[in-house]
């Protein structure tokens, strides 16, 4: 029984001495300011002593190198400690300006709104606006979804609509540096910053159902149903982020800190909100999360009401029209009110 109990235990160990190596060396690749010859000489040293430490569980005599393998990850934890987010680098021009909001009683005047001149992707005019919204009038939420690889995977965003007159969009990003592209394996370590775009609708879903190219993406509007006391709790969720992101940089996280798993945190201001599903990961699969709540419009079959919610071609029609926002939504299935 004690040998069987040894056994087991020697593997666990072995196991965890292995996957915190590997964190260890990407952590290092990724991170450690030392060049990526040095960074991967010395993410493999860290994986020859864990190598070492694995071999020493059961031996006596080498035990000395599963201690020197927990110091050094005590070290290295150290040192990670020390990585924090900063808003002074130098960005790349989409997420360059941060935005920010004062509340006055009823009115919040929202600073910074991003409204891009776009001739394609890459090539634009930056142009902001400041704008003052009536929250008396503030009384829909609607869930975006950006799809270019298939179902499971989608960039979600919110856009919150005042009496059908206004919308303001709100889409969580990584913030790059300029020169600097995304890597899903890099999300996981620190490497980027934290953004939302607060953005006219004209601009952070005209630029992906009208001018993304490579590859093309499919954005689709669903309309949502929640009550005008929930959007406005969770409007203010989003608000006091995205101040409190102009006094504290924070990092983006591949998988605790994107743009779905944000949004479901925001949720937590509501009663009633969703339980934590695998469809949140799924990122491409949360609308038929949401669908299944009751918050969309269930008088339709799902595959229907998305085939509806596709919006590129209305997009594409009305990108320089003064009603954009309308007009994508023109034939976009509204629910019943609860």
């Amino acid at each position: 029984m004690r040998r069987t109990l040894r056994i087991v235990l020697g593997v666990l160990a072995a196991i965890s001495i292995v996957g915190v190596a590997a964190w260890g060396a990407l952590a290092i690749y990724y991170r450690a300011p030392i060049g990526e010859g040095a960074g991967q000489m010395l993410g493999g040293a860290l994986g020859l002593l864990a190598v070492a430490a694995i071999v020493g569980l059961p031996v006596k005599s080498l035990r000395p190198a599963t201690v020197a393998f927990g110091v050094a990850f005590m070290a290295l934890l150290g040192w990670w400690s020390t990585i924090e987010p900063r808003n002074d680098r130098d960005w790349q021009p989409e997420v360059a300006v941060l935005a920010g909001a004062e509340i006055n009683g009823d009115l919040v005047t929202v600073h910074n709104i991003r409204n891009f001149e776009y001739r394609s992707e890459t090539d634009f005019t930056p142009r902001y606006y400041d704008k003052t919204f009536d929250l008396r009038k503030l009384d829909s939420v609607d869930l975006v979804g950006s799809y270019w690889m298939g179902d499971a995977i989608a960039h979600m965003m919110v856009t919150f609509g005042f009496s059908g007159e206004d919308y303001l969009a709100v889409s969580i990003e990584t913030r790059k540096e300029r020169g600097e592209g995304y890597s899903t394996v890099a999300g996981f370590f620190r490497e980027y910053e934290l953004y939302y775009v607060v953005a006219d609708e004209r601009d952070v879903i005209g630029v992906r159902a009208v001018y993304r190219k490579d590859p093309p993406e499919d954005v689709y509007v669903f309309r949502t149903n929640a009550p005008a006391e929930n959007v406005r709790r969770l409007f203010f969720s989003y608000i006091r982020e995205i101040n409190s992101l102009n006094r504290h940089a924070e990092f983006y996280n591949t998988l605790t800190t994107n743009c779905t798993t944000n949004i479901w945190m925001h949720t937590k201001v509501n009663p009633g909100r969703h339980t934590f599903d695998w469809k949140i990961l799924a990122s491409g699969y949360m609308p038929l999360l949401v669908y299944e709540a009751g918050r969309l419009d269930t008088r339709l079959p799902f595959g229907e009401l998305r085939r509806r919610s596709r919006i590129n071609e209305a997009a594409r029609a009305a990108i320089h029209a003064p009603d954009f926002s309308q007009r994508i939504r023109a034939g976009v299935p509204a629910p019943p009110r609860p």
